[in-house]
């Protein structure tokens, strides 16, 4: 009888070695699960807060609440964008999904460059307060980024920057959706420029640490 020929010798060994891989859970899936997590938040701030001046604010200037509805479809989309280019073969074209619901945010945040005409004599925030908010979006921003991570880090994004890019935004969107809850200010140039600066910084540092992070080199 014929001895094994080496590489089916290898062939075996490795065969035996093998260990079962647990199937990662389905991209909406698991979009579903971090969004749950960013409702508690919301949830523990409106016990907090109570959603009366966030509905004053709401019906005194409808704008904003056009630009946390598409804060809230940024966050969705963006999570859910992220999660799916972590599918191998998934099209690059995913990472469009959060463009109508951010251009939205944008736009109707836009409006509060305009708050003296639209609405004269409400209340702008000052240049601390608008540092709190600054402050606020990073700090709530860096754990739902590294959540996002986490969910991620079993999975094989070929594009890692691009990815990290779209949980940057899903994290920054989702923290300017919760400062929406405690915001007691309409938002001014001051206020906006304020709110980009933070929602760049996030995308910003996502993409430069997330990356590695999601590396596989």
């Amino acid at each position: 009888m014929s001895e094994p020929r080496p590489y089916d010798a290898l062939i075996d060994r490795l065969g035996t070695e093998l260990v079962p891989v647990r199937r990662l859970l389905p991209p909406w899936l698991r979009t579903v699960g971090w969004l749950l997590a960013v409702a508690a938040i919301g949830a523990v701030l409106l016990m907090h807060y109570g959603a009366g001046g966030m509905m004053q604010r709401w019906d005194a200037t409808p704008d904003l609440a056009w630009a946390g509805i598409g804060a809230v479809i940024t966050t969705i989309s963006a999570a859910w964008a992220a999660l799916a280019l972590g599918v191998p073969g998934r099209r690059t074209v995913w990472a469009w999904l959060p463009l109508p619901g951010a251009l939205l945010w944008i736009g109707a945040s836009g409006l509060g460059c305009l708050r003296d005409w639209v609405a004269p004599g409400t209340e702008i925030a000052a240049a601390h307060q608008s540092a709190d908010c600054l402050v606020f979006i990073i700090s709530f921003s860096i754990p739902l980024s590294a959540l996002l991570i986490v969910l991620l880090r079993r999975a094989c994004p070929l594009r890692p920057t691009l990815t990290a890019v779209l949980i940057g935004l899903a994290s920054a969107a989702a923290s300017a959706s919760l400062l929406e809850i405690c915001h007691a200010f309409d938002s001014a140039a001051t206020d906006l420029l304020t709110h980009a600066l933070a929602v760049g910084a996030v995308v910003a540092v996502n993409a430069a640490m997330g990356g590695r992070l999601l590396s596989r080199t």
